[in-house]
């Protein structure tokens, strides 16, 4: 038996920001275009190296800032997974902590950092391959996209790419966006409503498609996160998406 075990490997540790959005019906994600090497010129998701005595909540929220303008970080924010560290960065072994943000449509203000310009794009756009992301960048988009298609099935999630208020058509929009799929509107409505501890009827109304009133709507108060209580993560019946 050795004396001793290895010396542990020594590596930089990064966190990478999948921020999604819908805009106009359409799933977004924000991408900031890289101001110096590697990849230099190329799009990639936010993010940068975690600072000495940093967590990785801060280090996220702080690389948004840097390279986005967003000073407070909207709407939800959870970490979707490591990557690396070897082969992932030509620089050498780099292990990235993703994070995966929801959010209601929020506007870029500045670039900054080592980005030389912030917004936001069609989520299609990299799916199809039009648009190229630098390191591993698209697999972990790819990977926070299946996160977020299924948190919106088993949790109130669907809610974050709102307001404090919507209606039952803009929350059904966002399933939409997410899910990349047309739904009934009369049976999402009756699922939306009718699942326990998910929304509640706030009594107001809106003007809605042709001038008529909607009802608008809130998280019910257990689905809502509180500083140190994350909302309730299970919607039972859960709301699943469509299977092609």
């Amino acid at each position: 038996m050795p004396d001793s075990h290895p010396a542990p490997a020594r590596f930089p540790v990064t966190v990478d920001i999948a921020a999604l959005t819908v805009r106009d019906d359409v799933l977004n994600v924000l991408l900031i275009t890289r101001l110096i090497e590697p990849f230099r010129g190329r799009l990639a998701l936010p993010g940068g190296f975690v600072l000495a005595g940093e967590d990785l909540a801060t280090a996220a929220g702080r690389e948004l800032a840097e390279e986005t303008g967003v000073e407070r970080v909207p709407g939800h924010l959870e970490q979707l997974g490591s990557y690396g560290p070897k082969g992932r960065d030509p620089r050498g072994d780099v292990l990235t902590v993703a994070h995966l943000l929801l959010a209601p449509n929020f506007p870029v203000l500045s670039a900054g950092s080592d980005a030389a310009h912030a917004a936001w794009y069609p989520l299609s756009q990299v799916l199809d391959g039009e648009l190229q992301l630098a390191f591993d960048h698209e697999r972990i988009l790819g990977d926070a996209l299946e996160r977020a298609r299924s948190k919106l099935e088993y949790s109130p999630l669907g809610a974050a790419f709102c307001g404090e208020e919507f209606t039952i058509a803009q929350l059904r929009a966002v399933y939409e966006a997410v899910w990349g799929t047309r739904l009934d509107p009369r049976n999402f409505h009756r699922k939306a409503t009718g699942t326990p501890g998910f929304l509640e009827d706030t009594g107001r109304m809106t003007g809605g498609d042709a001038g008529r009133p909607a009802a608008l709507f809130r998280l019910a108060e257990a689905a809502r996160p509180t500083v140190g209580r994350p909302a309730r993560a299970v919607l039972n019946p859960p709301l699943m998406r469509p299977r092609t």
